[in-house]
């Protein structure tokens, strides 16, 4: 997740209750989109087909599971609902509002959104209590303890996790402000500032930290916290905090987000679908109506991206805009930030809509596959709307590629987990 924000973010009310089920056995029709000139090429069109069945799962964009009234300015915001409940009682509880991150690895809730009767067990090393650093390529971080829950995704059976309780107050937060290069970080503080309620990471990998916690102590991820100190550990890949879909019994292998397509212009919300595994079920196989682009990744989730130079590429819908070397940095012509003085200010203002395609290219370097995009004028989104698929932002000269969440918007997109096998080959890929 890399959110990029200017606009304004008004207070988002936190919305749950109780249930001992998914929320989403019943997905609605997707509405259509609104706008006009819409981008051609994409599979989808603006209503997607009705999927049902127990591993689907209601997306929305700006839409009734973001709470979308109380929140004005967040952009391109994905969300679903998802269901935790007490490994030491029957209590459960529903929560709307939750971001789905394509970008990041595990669940984490916020301390103050859970109900107190759910009494999750904290994972513990020793005496002491597991705490979590996740820390974010936009400057933010989440600091809070580990703690064991079931969770409930669609109808799928519960899975039992290791999750985080998101709570900048618990012990020494302030190690988890910087990191080992000497960047700084904010920490997330509570769902108003934040924009949402939790976050759900459905990335390319299992754990949160993999491999690299394993056997570092100073990791900067992991801690065990007594009072108000706290002393970097390791942390076994199995009890790290962890990607859900990874731990369901057959619907394991990876995700197909599924949108539809909207025309320039932006649309107020979108409705789609979450759908769980790659070929371990009808709704979710490739089909040869779309001719599917696998792209292998590296390690850390990410390929090469060839558009105003080589750049690092990976795929975001944590992150709301397409994100990308920009003029400073020899950009493409007439591809312009908006002015400085605006509070569209690190997005992208060109004098009008201009198209372009760039080529991401897989980590194995054997295949590619060209990508076309559109950006917009900042300065003239619609303020009636939130979701916008043409929406960039400079990346500050980072070379860096963020396809965010506009890339998924009229794309069926699989996320294929890491060493787990479906039709469309081992991961971790992305298939589009």
């Amino acid at each position: 997740m890399k959110f990029i924000n200017y606009f304004a973010i008004l207070i988002i009310i936190i919305s749950f209750g109780c249930s001992q089920s998914g929320s989403n056995s019943s997905p609605p029709v997707p509405p259509a989109a609104t706008g006009t000139n819409g981008t051609a090429g994409l599979p989808n069109g603006s209503v997607l087909p009705v999927v049902s069945g127990n591993n689907v799962m209601t997306l929305t964009v700006n839409g009734t599971l973001c709470n979308a009234a109380n929140s004005v300015g967040y952009l391109n915001k994905p969300c679903v609902s998802i269901t935790i409940c007490s490994t030491t009682n029957s209590n459960c509880q529903t929560i709307d509002d939750v971001l789905l991150d394509t970008g990041s690895y595990g669940l984490r809730v916020f301390s103050s959104v859970l109900n107190s009767n759910l009494n999750l067990a904290p994972v513990t090393s020793g005496s002491k209590t597991v705490a979590d650093c996740q820390q974010y390529g936009g400057g933010s971080a989440d600091w809070g303890t580990v703690s064991m829950a079931k969770v409930i995704l669609g109808n799928e059976p519960a899975v039992q996790i290791p999750i985080e309780i998101i709570d900048s107050s618990f012990s020494q937060s302030s190690v988890c402000t910087t990191d080992s290069a000497g960047d700084t970080f904010t920490l997330d503080t509570d769902p108003v500032s934040t924009g949402y309620n939790a976050i759900m990471g459905v990335g390319l990998f299992a754990g949160d930290c993999g491999p690299d916690c394993t056997s570092d102590p100073d990791n900067g991820q992991y801690y065990a916290c007594s009072g108000s100190t706290c002393t970097g550990i390791t942390m076994a890949e199995s009890a790290q905090v962890s990607n859900p879909v990874a731990s369901l019994p057959i619907d394991k292998n990876g995700v197909l987000i599924r949108l539809p397509n909207i025309n320039l212009g932006g649309a107020p919300s979108l409705t789609g679908y979450l759908i769980l595994g790659i070929g371990t079920q009808t709704n979710n196989t490739p089909s040869g109506v779309f001719d599917y682009n696998t792209t292998a990744t590296d390690e850390f989730g990410q390929f090469t991206t060839s558009f105003n130079g080589t750049q690092i590429g990976f795929i975001d819908s944590g992150s709301n805009t397409l994100a990308f070397n920009g003029p400073e940095n020899s950009g493409p012509s007439n591809l312009i930030d908006c002015p400085s003085s605006s509070n569209d200010s690190g997005y992208f203002c060109p004098s009008s809509t201009r198209s372009f395609t760039a080529l991401d290219i897989a980590n194995t370097g054997t295949a590619s596959v060209t990508v076309p995009f559109q950006i917009g004028d900042a300065l003239t989104l619609d303020s009636a709307f939130n979701v916008f698929s043409d929406i960039g932002s400079d990346d500050g000269g980072q070379g860096e590629f963020d396809w965010g969440l506009p890339f998924f918007i009229g794309r069926n997109v699989f996320v294929g987990l890491d060493g787990k096998t479906s039709p469309l080959g081992t991961g971790p890929y992305w298939g589009f």
